[in-house]
């Protein structure tokens, strides 16, 4: 018979991937707002709204939430100051779903902000989980002067034993 908390085999597993899952998560997430912010801005990928154009420059709030975009994504993608960005992000998608489609209808398959909250509630995940494997703030010193632990170092770390 095998110990109560012995996670079954395939949650073992799944256990040691997440971190790798959560980092690729990272990645698609930043590239994909980092694609949306890029085509207002410069016109690519289709341009702003499909259209092929671009948002003009200073534009409140279309050229001010590409800029966000472009920006919180590629930090995202990288996995540089992680929380920090994808908490910007989120807070701009949640701007862009209450102020542009929630007015419309309630439900976001009816107002068109699918989108808006998806990325909203992905960025909110990032905040509280953090980058995941494969960031390069992994690899940048800490205040301490050392790098940052990874996750099996901070569960390692053994709780204070009071007295």
């Amino acid at each position: 018979m095998s110990p109560v908390n012995t996670p079954a085999p395939l949650a073992g597993r799944l256990n040691q991937a997440q971190p790798y899952a959560l980092g690729l998560f990272r990645i698609v997430v930043g590239l994909l707002f980092a694609c949306h912010g890029a085509s207002s801005l410069f016109g690519v990928l289709g341009g702003a709204m499909g259209g092929g154009g671009t948002v003009p420059t200073g534009t409140w709030p279309g050229w001010y939430a590409a800029v966000i975009q472009l920006v919180a994504g590629v930090l995202v993608l990288a996995g540089l100051g992680t929380r920090s960005a994808a908490f910007l992000a989120s807070g701009s998608m949640a701007y862009a779903y209450f102020k542009v489609h929630q007015p419309e209808s309630l439900f976001p398959l009816q107002n068109g902000g699918e989108t808006a909250a998806l990325f909203c509630w992905a960025f909110v995940l990032l905040v509280f989980t953090g980058p995941g494997a494969l960031a390069l703030d992994r690899l940048l010193p800490t205040r301490a002067g050392t790098t940052a632990p990874t996750r099996d170092e901070q569960q390692n770390q053994s709780a204070p034993i009071a007295a």
